[in-house]
């Protein structure tokens, strides 16, 4: 996919959102798109902010004004050393709450936490200007 595909797909992909799926887990490396992603889905929910990765500050929240969700958690977990520091920043908490949606790139360092109906998301280089964005059911 080039950009303007991972937007589309982006936009599909928040346009599915609902209650009962409401948690994504964005799995790739460094540079495969998922911040870009990140941002194309949170401007299709209404996300005006520029929408950086969280990298630095773990987690990042926006207020939605949404049919399903009131609001939006974008997570990096790529400077996590094990799955409990991300539950000390309250993300049980935020897994309960229905009307929050939640995007978690470098998900795959807390997949023991994550509920059964994580939407899993493979970014893949393909090559200098495109990627290949695959979805499965469950982190294998």
């Amino acid at each position: 996919m080039i950009l303007s595909e991972t937007k589309k797909f982006a936009e599909d992909m928040a346009a599915s959102a609902g209650p009962d799926r409401r948690v994504f887990a964005l799995v790739g490396d460094l540079g495969a798109g998922k911040t870009a992603f990140a941002g194309f889905f949170l401007r299709a929910l209404g996300v005006t902010d520029l929408v950086t990765s969280p990298t630095f500050v773990i987690m990042k929240n926006y207020p939605l004004v949404h049919s399903h969700f009131t609001r939006a958690y974008h997570i990096d977990c790529y400077r996590l050393k094990n799955p409990e520091e991300i539950l000390l920043l309250g993300f049980a908490e935020i897994l309960k709450d229905e009307k929050n949606i939640v995007l978690i790139e470098w998900a795959d360092r807390i997949a023991g936490i994550l509920p059964p109906e994580t939407a899993w998301i493979d970014f893949t280089h393909v090559a200098e200007d495109s990627r290949a964005i695959t979805v499965r059911p469950k982190q294998q």
